[in-house]
């Protein structure tokens, strides 16, 4: 355990430059298996899209029943978010509030509230459809049968997330939910960094 804090601590000051997964300025290729590769690679690529889908599978693990439907709406609505983002659609708000996500998201892991589901996957949806804006902007260049390579893959990258943080938030945190406060306060304090660099 203080081998992880020593590392997760010495990794603090590269968190401004990795944080932030969409950036607008990745190149793309044009075949199909490589931009279903790169969709699916998207949300693993920075640790605010990687906080929040982690975060929304713990706590639907520790909070809501059945656990799956917010993972469920998360991915629904972040292909739509993505959809908009391919078609050009402006999404206002798109890095603040994908810097909330992150931090509202932390905090209900931290204070594991239980939510009717239908709440939960309304507030995991709106935040998704941010994020899936988000990827779909820097995914735009795709065209065809191209864009639906990038797209199943970041769904599929997306779901992989969501099922890694159920199956976190079963086999670990439900024994230790300490673990799941300092996780959430955690992810919380990323998400008020993130606002804090964006204001």
């Amino acid at each position: 355990m203080k081998k992880i804090t020593a590392i997760a601590l010495a990794a603090l000051p590269a968190l401004p430059m990795a944080a932030l997964a969409h950036s607008g300025s990745q190149a793309h290729t044009h075949g199909l298996l490589d931009s279903f590769m790169q969709g699916l690679a998207h949300p693993f690529t920075g640790l605010d899209h990687l906080a929040a889908m982690l975060a929304v599978g713990v706590w639907s693990a520790l909070t809501v029943t059945p656990a799956w439907r917010a993972p469920a709406a998360f991915v629904a609505l972040l292909v739509a978010g993505a959809l908009a983002g391919f078609a050009g659609l402006w999404v206002p708000g798109v890095e603040p509030m994908i810097a909330a996500s992150v931090l509202v998201l932390g905090l209900l892991v931290a204070v594991q509230r239980q939510m009717p589901w239908v709440l939960a996957a309304a507030l995991a949806g709106v935040f998704a459809f941010f994020h899936g804006a988000a990827h779909g902007y820097e995914l735009a260049g795709d065209t065809g049968l191209t864009a639906l390579g990038a797209l199943a893959g970041m769904a599929l990258g997306s779901a992989a997330l969501h099922v890694a943080g159920m199956a976190l938030g079963h086999a670990v945190v439900q024994r230790h939910r300490w673990l799941a406060r300092l996780g959430g306060l955690g992810t919380a304090v990323l998400g008020a960094v993130l606002l804090a660099r964006i204001a």
